[in-house]
């Protein structure tokens, strides 16, 4: 899969929004990547689950594991595409962690997946979470990775799409994006 082809799902399904956008980090941006919307349509939650667990495969990860919410649906196409364990993390009193009895075996082999990435935040927690439990994170692999690869952790990171969307801090937005009411679409 292409990422011209990955892009055109996006802009089919309306998930690549324009406009005045606060993202988790709190930087704000002119793009959203509403990746819910993509993966309403089963079709092609089967297609890019199918691309990144390509990708995903010659390291034999035993488990996939995503941060929720925004990872859930992809992660657990991709695990069900490697035929493997899927589990998620979530958020406790503002932070990931894991519940309702998942447990990661010292030495298990877990690749975290993720829709979107721009400073890694969530998919650094998700590794650490792994890394204390013992086990071995062999792989991120993301839907969009809006760093356009400058993000980087210790292991082999795959995206479908990379882009470099420019970002702003809160108090050095370009006057034409200050002049657009901003939206927070994500999760919180």
């Amino acid at each position: 899969m292409t990422s011209e082809e990955v892009l055109e799902i996006f802009r089919h399904t309306g998930a690549l929004l324009e406009g005045h956008f606060i993202l988790r980090s709190g930087l704000h941006s002119r793009q959203y990547f509403q990746c819910a919307l993509a993966l309403q349509h089963m079709p092609v939650v089967e297609r890019l689950g199918a691309a990144l667990a390509e990708k995903l495969r010659p390291l034999a990860p035993a488990t996939v594991i995503a941060p929720a919410m925004g990872g859930l649906v992809i992660g657990q196409e991709v695990a069900r595409q490697l035929r493997c364990r899927f589990i998620f993390a979530e958020k406790e009193e503002g932070r990931l962690t894991l519940r309702r009895g998942f447990r990661i075996a010292p030495g298990e082999r877990l690749a975290v997946v993720e829709d979107v990435v721009t400073q890694g935040g969530r998919v650094q927690e998700t590794m650490d979470i792994v890394q204390k439990a013992g086990g071995e994170v062999v792989a991120v692999a993301v839907l969009v990775d809006r760093s356009n690869g400058t993000v980087q952790f210790r292991v082999p990171m795959f995206s479908l799409l990379q882009l470099s969307v420019e970002t702003f801090p809160p108090d050095q937005l370009p006057p034409d994006l200050a002049a657009i009411p901003a939206m927070k679409p994500g999760s919180k």
